[in-house]
Formats: structure tokens, sequence, C-alpha cells
């Protein structure tokens, strides 16, 4: 970073670090990306340096480096700049060069994206009081707020995000211009909401966010189906209206640095009731049935409307519809735990498991682990577990009885488990050349000899079995 500024003024231009890296340096944190502004234009900023390219029509020229960190491979440099009028709530009809660095930080959003470092004497150009604004955690627009998002309307999202992320606050008059405006965030694409959202989502507390678009009334407009939540009671069981507790379930995400797909499936696996819900006289209290299948197919349509990936939508839709997957103790059996694993894949039945987690911490209840949760957690390690069987030898049967001229029969069983039985004593001898060897000897021997042996490998492959099972068990506290 020093050097592209040393370039620039060796070249007779000025170096500006602006944006998100100089709002990153000042709350000592490691910037994601690096953004400079000069007076020089694009052309003057090619000349300056060997391999580049511009990646806008705003004449922001990237300079390429050689570097490990993904933020450092490419820095861009953008001439000063102002913009025209918005017409389309999106972007500029035009852009216009400027001279100084102060008619283009009063360009920017917010106050605190509004700072210049110069990153070679650390001089800090600060017109409209961002650094002031910092101190206080407050997030407030360059000028006034209302204009600010007419020029483009995700600005407004934005505030939610940063206010978000950075645990600032929104000042009144800016967020009373959200709520004036919040419908025109509809004229945004949804790629770019979507961003945002994940932005807000991989938060360390994504919550906060979630309860600023509903306080600014963005999230009717971006997540009417979350929105919907607010407010709708639950049974007897939750603490919490499905929208809080959707929110909490999310935190819990959060905390554990979970996936993104797992934080969306936190957010919306209940997000079926609204719909579902129903008074029951006879239980006096409401029900959810099958509230998860509802959901998911709810589920689907926001993600689709968000434009995330197919594999995306269909991960988290699979989250969403097998969610209740267990209830009562008694019926956590292997083959209920077999059929679920059958249903969502080997490779998904963890993180289902987790998603179980972070729905009852977003009922209130303190216990993360509580017994059924440990027994079903037993139950699927001891199904993914490879079992000790004759499977596991380097040789098999049709080998066998190749090399030995053994005909099929229990013959070749005994023969099969007195091998296992061997390697299970030493592992190093599941070898082809060495069970080969001994499998001839074996076949050598009569029949009552043959199976005496047979059944001792097997009663050896049994009792192996178990000790396994007893240490998953012991080891999840569960019988």
């Amino acid at each position: 970073i020093s050097r592209i500024a040393k370039t620039l003024k060796k070249n007779g231009y000025s170096a500006y670090l602006v944006g998100g890296c100089v709002r990153d340096l000042l709350i000592n944190s490691d910037p994601k990306d690096w953004d400079f502004t000069t007076d020089a234009g694009p052309e003057e900023i090619e000349k300056c340096f060997e391999n580049t390219f511009i990646n806008n029509p705003y004449g922001t020229v990237t300079v390429v480096n050689q570097n490990e960190k993904r933020s450092l491979q490419g820095v861009e440099i953008t001439p000063y700049r102002s913009e025209g009028e918005y017409l389309d709530g999106r972007r500029p009809e035009s852009v216009e060069f400027v001279k100084t660095l102060k008619e283009d930080l009063s360009r920017r959003d917010f106050t605190i994206n509004a700072i210049a470092i110069d990153p070679e004497d650390f001089s800090i150009t600060d017109p409209f009081e961002g650094l002031s604004d910092m101190s206080k955690s407050t997030l407030v627009t360059v000028g006034n707020p209302e204009k600010r998002f007419n020029e483009d309307y995700l600005r407004m999202l934005r505030a939610v995000r940063l206010s978000c992320v950075l645990n600032f606050s929104i000042e009144e008059e800016t967020k009373k211009a959200i709520l004036k405006n919040a419908e025109k965030i509809k004229n945004i694409s949804s790629e770019r909401i979507r961003d945002e959202l994940i932005k807000i989502c991989n938060s360390d507390k994504p919550s906060n966010g979630f309860l600023k678009l509903k306080e600014t009334e963005l999230l009717a407009h971006i997540l009417p189906e979350i929105d919907t939540a607010c407010g709708v009671e639950q049974n007897g069981s939750h603490k919490y209206d499905v929208f809080t507790h959707l929110l909490y379930a999310l935190d819990y995400t959060a905390e554990k640095k979970l996936s993104l797909e797992l934080r969306l499936a936190a957010l919306l696996h209940d997000i079926g009731k609204p719909k579902t819900r129903f008074f029951s006289k006879a239980k006096n209290d409401y029900t959810f049935y099958s509230h998860e299948v509802v959901g998911a197919k709810i589920s689907k349509k926001i993600l689709e409307r968000l434009k995330f990936s197919r594999q995306f939508i269909d991960k988290v839709t699979l989250f969403v519809r097998w969610h209740m997957f267990f209830s009562d103790t008694e019926q956590i059996t292997l083959s209920a735990v077999r059929r679920m694993i059958a249903r969502v894949g080997k490779e998904n039945i963890q993180d289902l498991l987790e998603l179980r987690v972070a729905d009852r911490m977003g009922m209130g209840r303190p216990k993360e682990n509580p017994y059924r949760l440990r027994k079903y957690r037993s139950l699927v390690e001891e199904v993914l577990r490879e079992n000790i069987t004759p499977g596991k030898l380097a040789i098999d049967g049709s080998l066998i009885m190749k090399e030995s001229g053994e005909k099929p029969g229990p013959r070749i069983g005994h023969i099969q488990h007195a091998l296992l039985a061997e390697t299970l004593q030493d592992p190093k001898k599941n070898t082809e050349e060495y069970l080969l060897k001994t499998a001839k000897e074996l076949s050598a021997m009569p029949d009552e000899k043959l199976r005496k042996i047979g059944e001792k490998g097997r009663l050896r492959m049994h009792e192996e079995e178990s000790t396994e099972i007893e240490k998953i068990r012991k080891s999840h506290g569960v019988k």
C-alpha cells in the first residue's frame, strides 16, 4: 500500500486511502479490501503501474499485485469524482472527474466512509466529522439523508448492515429518512439485496440487523415472510413469538460460527408457522402441524427470489424440511436414524443436528445438549461408523475360492471370520499376501476344526463391535 502511494506521488499525483479500509483501520480491524483516490485520471494512473485493468465505468483502475493476501492482490484506485443525477435510485446518470479531495468525499454515503488517510504520513482528512461519529458509534449520512438514499436506495439497507456489523446506532434523522423511503428498496435488484443480507447473517450478532430491518420497515419489503412472523405466539414449550425465536436461533449459529447455509436455515426453519398456526380446543393451545413442510416451500421461494444458487437452495430447504427429526426419546431407534440419514445424506446429518441445537437454544432453553439429543448423536455415530465385518479384509471370498480351490458355502465364511480375528489382533497382517497364505492353510483343515476356528473369529468380531459401540455411547453419556 505504501509502495502504491509512493508511486503515485513520485509521478506528481495525490494518494489517499478512502472508504471501508479507512474505517477498518480506525477501529483496528484488518481491511477486507483497499481503495485509493487520487487527482490522477484513469490513463495517468495506468501509466504509473505495470499490471492494471479498468473494471467499471467510473474510471477505477485496479493495480494487480503478487501477494498471498487476497485483499492486496487487486488494489483499486479511483480518480476524484462527482456524480450526476440519480434518476433510477441505483446509479448516477453521469460521472465527472473533479480536482479536490473534499469534492470526492462529499459524494459518499456515510460520514464514517468519507474519511481519507495519507498512508505515508498518516494524516487524516475528515471534512464531515466522520471521526466524531465513529467515536459515538453512530451512523450518519453525508449531508441530507433523504437525498443520499434517493441517489441509491440500497444505501438504506447498507445503513442497517453497517450498524449491525459495527454495532453502531443509526442517527435519528437518518433513520426517519429510511422509514419514509423504505418501500423504494423494492427497486433494487435481488442480487444486491441478497449480498447485504448475507453480510448481516455473517455478522457476530445478526439479530441486531434484523431488528433494525424491522424497525425501519425494510423487512416488510425484502423479507415479508419473516416480517409476518412478528407477534405470532407459539405453544407452551416456546417462550417467544416466532420472529424472536428465529432471531435467537440465528444468533446461536453465528456464535458457533456455523456455515451460511445453517445460518439461513436457522432464520427460516419455522417460517411456515404463521401459515399453519391453529388453536386447538382439545389441547387448549396452538398447533403448527406440517409447518416444516410448508416452511421448506416458503424458504425455496425466498431463496429463489434472492437468486441464491440451486445447490445452496437445495441444502437450506433440506434442513428446513427435516429440522423436526425427533421428539420422543423412545422413538429414537437405529432404524429411525438410518431412515433419516438416507433422507438427508451422510454429509448433512451433523449439520442437521446443529440446526436442532440452534432451534432448542432459540426457545430460550439453557441446556444445549439434553439427553435425547445426546442419544441421537450417539446413534448417528453408530450408524456412520465403519462396521467390523469381513468386508474390511484385504481379500474377498471370490479371491479365497480362486486361490484355495474352495467351493461356495459355509467354509468360506469360517475362513473369512478366522482371518478377521487375526487382523483385529494384529492389523499389520491385513495384507493380500499374508491372508492368502493363511486362507490356504485354513482351507486344508477338516470341516469341524475350521468351523470352531471360524466361530471363534465371529465371536471376536461381535466383541469388538460391542466394545466400539460402548465407547461411542459412553462418550455421549447415554445407555
